[in-house]
């Protein structure tokens, strides 16, 4: 129920959250920290190109209600984001992604480990399967 977007809650959930919020100050001030920065980021995504400098602006209120909680957590997070400021505004103005990357570097870690000890076969089989993938049979 931490997870979920408090619109998408059920009376249940809710109950649950009051409940859990209501016994830690600290954890009730992270929640609405949380649901402050989804309100920013599904904003800026409707934005997109158009608002850029709204978006901007946004996230800087977000830093500044984080700054004023002072929760250590997210004060961490937040120099990760000043860090990478430019790249994150970045990705709503393009709507390019290297999902697709991560994905193939995933599964050949994930061949590499199942192929411990076959060093030799390893690279012929990682090549093949991206050669051959859109066929939709296993080679190798």
């Amino acid at each position: 129920m931490f997870y979920k977007d408090r619109a998408k809650l059920t009376e249940e959930d809710r109950w649950y959250l009051d409940r859990y919020l209501g016994m830690d100050e600290e954890l009730h001030r992270a929640y609405e920290l949380k649901e402050s920065y989804c309100c920013w980021f599904k904003q800026a995504k409707e934005n997109g190109q158009a608002k850029i400098q709204e978006t901007k602006q946004g996230l800087m209120d977000f830093y500044r209600k984080v700054e004023q909680e002072g929760i250590p957590e997210f004060v961490k997070a937040i120099r990760t984001f000043k860090n990478w400021q430019t790249e994150v505004l970045n990705s709503f103005l393009f709507g390019y992604s290297n999902g697709f990357l991560e994905g193939i570097n995933n599964l050949t870690k994930v061949m590499k480990r199942n192929a411990f000890g076959f060093r030799n076969f390893l690279r012929a089989r990682i090549l093949l399967l991206h050669k051959y993938k859109k066929i939709g049979s296993h080679v190798g």
